[in-house]
This record gives C-alpha cells, sequence and structure tokens, in this order.
C-alpha cells in the first residue's frame, strides 16, 4: 500500500487572545479540508498534529503561515497509508504543553538552539566546539524513552513534564559544568525545559532544534536507539519516518492510550 497520507506536527509559541475565535477559525479551516488530528490553543500559542491528503495538509500550512502570528511556523512531515486519527479535535488549554511554571514564557524570547547536524557533529566528538563534554538530556515520559531514544541520553524518568523543574534542581551538580542538548519529539517540550534550565543558572543549555521527528528528516535517525514515540495511531516512528506500532500484552496499555494521558510533542 502507498503511503498518501500526509502528517504533520507543529507548534508555535507567540502570544495569543480571543482563543475561543482561534479555535473557531481553525475548526473551519480543517473542517474545509477534511483534516484530522489535534489542536491545541492557549494563550502561549498552538500545537498541532494533522493528517489528509497531500493537498489538504499544504493548503493548511500556506493559509496558517498567512497569519501573522504563525507566519514563521516550523513543520515536521512524515507520511502513512492511512490516517492516524479518528477524527478533528481543537481544545483551549492554559498551556500548549504544560509545565506550571508561569515565569517561562518561550514567545519573549526563544532558548539557544542546535540543528540536527550540530548535534551530530558534538555527539560524536563527545563536546562541543569549545572542548566542552556534551551531554544528552531526554525531557520526555519514561514511556515514550522505552521506544528509543539516543545513546548515551540521559532522562530522569519523568512521568510528567511538570516534574521537570523539580528534576533539575535534583540534578543540578551533574549538569552544571557540562553543555546539554535538550531533546524532546517535536521541539515544544525541549524549548521550555532549555529555558528553565537558563533560568536557574546553568548557562550551555541548548535545545534540538525540532526535535527527534526533525532530526530523523535530516540525519536518517544516526546515533538513535530505537524508534520515537508520537500521539497519534501510528504510535512510534523509525528513523526513516516509518510507521513501527507497538506490541503491547494484552493486558496492557496501547501507546495510543498512554498517550491521551500524557503531554505531547
Amino acid at each position: 500500500m502507498s503511503q498518501s497520507v500526509l502528517n504533520i506536527a507543529a507548534y508555535r509559541f507567540t502570544p495569543l487572545s480571543d482563543l475561543p475565535l482561534w479555535k473557531e477559525r481553525f475548526l473551519m479551516r480543517t473542517r474545509e479540508l477534511d483534516l484530522r488530528g489535534t489542536i491545541l490553543v492557549a494563550h502561549e500559542g498552538i500545537n498541532l498534529f494533522l493528517a489528509g491528503t497531500e493537498q489538504a495538509v499544504n493548503d493548511f500550512v500556506t493559509w496558517l503561515r498567512e497569519i501573522e502570528p504563525f507566519a514563521e511556523i516550523e513543520v515536521k512531515y512524515s507520511w502513512s497509508d492511512t490516517v492516524p486519527f479518528k477524527r478533528m479535535k481543537i481544545k483551549i488549554k492554559n498551556e500548549i504543553i504544560r509545565m506550571n511554571h508561569p515565569s517561562v514564557h518561550p514567545f519573549e524570547g526563544r532558548a539557544p538552539s542546535v540543528d540536527s547536524h550540530t548535534a551530530l557533529r558534538w555527539i560524536r566528538q563527545g563536546q562541543d566546539d569549545e572542548g566542552r563534554p556534551v551531554m544528552l538530556l531526554d525531557t520526555r515520559n519514561e514511556f515514550e524513552i522505552e521506544a528509543g531514544t539516543f545513546k548515551g541520553a540521559q532522562h530522569w524518568h519523568l512521568d510528567r513534564f511538570t516534574q521537570f523543574p523539580e528534576a533539575v534542581h535534583d540534578h543540578y551538580d551533574e549538569i552544571r559544568d557540562k553543555t546539554v542538548i535538550s531533546f524532546c519529539t517535536g521541539g515544544i517540550r525541549c524549548e521550555k525545559a532549555a529555558l528553565y534550565m537558563n533560568e536557574v543558572g546553568l548557562d550551555h543549555v541548548y535545545q534540538l532544534e525540532g526535535g527527534i521527528l526533525k532530526y530523523f528528516e535530516e540525519t536518517g535517525g544516526a546515533e538513535f536507539e530505537g524508534t520515537c514515540f508520537v500521539f497519534d495511531e501510528r504510535e512510534t516512528l523509525d528513523p526513516g519516518l516509518h510507521p513501527k506500532p507497538i506490541v503491547a500484552h494484552e493486558e496492557s496499555e496501547t501507546g495510543v492510550d498512554k498517550a491521551d494521558k500524557a503531554d505531547k510533542t
């Protein structure tokens, strides 16, 4: 079967007001294009996962980029045989990724970032360009990490992203003299994570630009082991961005069940 369904994941931190109006605009446009997926809308921006025909998805992205707050939104693309969402859901949230730390405002200034190729070079060198040891920090939830992560990456056994600030303080001395590359699925969590670590005095922290999905696009997944959990019915993607469903025991939750309870991206 040919992969005829285009999937996108994207987010944009930008201050928004009148959230019900934004919800209605997104609902009308996705209905017109027969798209399915999820869009989260908050005063700090949007976070979206959509799927449909190539033409429909590209039309949506073009329309979105014509709206001033989203003109520079970055999109991650992948393909599937079928639409991995049952319906279109648009939700108004307090945060597009919940951290419960009100002083972190990504729309006021992004954290420093490294692109995929720079990250790969640093990983293989074991140090950044100034000779400082590099540590990869997985900011995702533990069940996502079980599907795959970077070789040698550190993680703090999080069940929710709201636990991240406390974990930083618990591990502060371990990371204070290293260059930290924080990473996640698509960039949204590691952006907030990097900003928080900058805020508490860690000077050499970067986010992986575009997260694991962009890294897969640009490098083919070098130095990554396993697959990347995604928040739809595909469950995980391999480094070639091909779906690899999780094999679950009959009594266990599936990846989709867990995703419904978890922070996204």
